[in-house]
């Protein structure tokens, strides 16, 4: 299984803070058997994230992890970047990565797919990304099956 990872940062951009969240992710899913091909890093915002998408999702059959930018503030528009580029949206799996921790009720968090690829919106937070990754990586490699167009059994 192939991921790729995006954080969504205006400080990790400008060199003021480490990728620790991206870094967390990154040991997550190799440890969940994962190969991550690509890392990347934009600046908060709606059209920084689609295009960073876009590219990410093209040709790619595999998943796609934001980290950044899904709470409350200011600057944080990624779940609106991501819905513009989403084909279909997975409510259950944005649902369920907010069920894991009382503050994911503040999340904004999107989850869906783009062709081949789903994308799944986690917190900035180190320990609140990986939380929501392993609310849902069970389902994950189900998901991304039948995306390929397999028939899981």
């Amino acid at each position: 299984m192939r991921a790729r990872i995006l954080t969504v940062s205006d400080g990790v951009m400008e060199g003021t803070r480490d990728d620790r969240s991206g870094e967390a992710l990154a040991v997550r899913l190799v440890d969940a058997g994962f190969d991550i091909d690509e890392r990347r890093v934009v600046a908060d915002g709606v059209d920084s994230v689609a295009h960073a998408l876009r590219e990410l999702c093209r040709g790619f059959t595999g998943l796609v992890v934001t980290t950044g930018g899904t709470g409350f503030g200011p600057r944080d528009l990624t779940p609106e970047g991501t819905k513009t580029v989403l084909e279909r949206e997975a409510p259950g799996l944005a649902e369920a990565m907010r069920l894991v921790n009382p503050l994911g009720r503040l999340s904004r968090a999107a989850a869906g797919t783009i062709g081949q690829a789903l994308v799944l919106n986690t917190p900035g937070s180190t320990t609140g990304a990986v939380e929501c990754l392993d609310a849902v990586l069970d389902v994950v490699p189900h998901a991304l099956a039948l995306l390929a167009g397999e028939r899981p059994h």
